[in-house]
C-alpha cells in the first residue's frame, strides 16, 4: 500500500468511524450511564471487534453469505430486532447513583458480537475493503484492519468522554430519564437506511 493510499485509508477510517452510528450513541449512552471506567470493556469490544469483522470480511467471509442468499434477510432481522433490544435497554438504564448495583454496560463479548448485526458496520467493512483492498490479499485487508483499530481508540475514547461530561448535567433522573429516552431513539432512527433503503 503506497502512503499516499494509507493517508486516504486513514481519513476513511476516521471519517467512518467518528460519525453519530449505533456504536457511537451506545457509547455516549454508557459514558453517561456507567461512567468511562465501566465502559472499557464496551469500548474494547468495538475496537478489535470491528477490525476484526473486517478482517474476516476481506479475506472472504461474504463469499459464504452469497451461496446463500436468504441469509443477508436472516441478518437484517436479527440487525433490527437486536438494536431494537438495545434501544430499550437503553431507554430503561439505570440513574449513575444507582448504576454500580443495577444497571451494567455491554461486556467485550457483546460489544464484539454486535458488530455483525451492526448496519453501520457492515457497511463500513465492506465499503473499506472494496476501496482500499481491492486485491484482497492478506497485507492489504492487514492494513485496512490496522487503520480501523487505530481510529477506533480515537473515537471509542471521544464519544465516551462525551457521555461522562455530560452526566454533570444529567444530575436528577428526569434529565437522565429523557436523555436516555432520546439516546433509544436515536438509535432506532439508525435502522431507517435499513428498513428503507434510498432508491437509485
Amino acid at each position: 500500500m503506497t502512503p499516499e493510499l494509507f493517508i486516504a485509508l486513514v481519513g476513511f477510517a476516521f471519517i467512518t468511524v467518528i460519525t453519530p452510528g449505533p456504536n457511537n450513541l451506545m457509547l455516549m449512552a454508557s459514558g453517561a450511564n456507567f461512567g468511562f471506567r465501566r465502559t472499557i470493556p464496551h469500548m474494547l469490544g468495538i475496537g478489535l471487534g470491528f477490525p476484526s469483522m473486517i478482517f474476516l470480511v476481506g479475506i472472504g467471509i461474504m463469499q459464504l453469505f452469497d451461496m446463500w442468499e436468504p441469509s443477508y434477510t436472516i441478518l437484517k432481522c436479527l440487525s433490527v430486532i437486536y438494536l431494537l433490544y438495545l434501544a430499550w435497554k437503553i431507554a430503561n438504564a439505570t440513574p449513575p447513583e444507582h448504576a454500580q448495583s443495577e444497571g451494567s454496560p455491554l461486556t467485550f463479548l457483546q460489544a464484539a458480537a454486535f458488530q455483525w448485526v451492526n448496519p453501520k458496520a457492515w457497511s463500513m467493512a465492506l465499503s473499506a475493503i472494496t476501496l482500499y483492498a481491492t486485491s484482497r490479499d492478506l497485507q492489504a485487508v492487514l492494513w485496512v484492519s490496522g487503520a480501523y483499530i487505530a481510529m477506533s481508540v480515537v473515537s471509542t475514547t471521544s464519544w465516551t468522554t462525551l457521555g461522562q461530561q455530560m452526566r454533570r448535567f444529567l444530575n436528577s433522573p428526569t434529565r437522565l430519564r429523557v436523555f436516555n429516552i432520546v439516546m433509544a431513539i436515536l438509535l432506532v432512527s439508525t435502522l431507517i437506511p435499513v428498513l428503507w433503503p434510498t432508491q437509485t
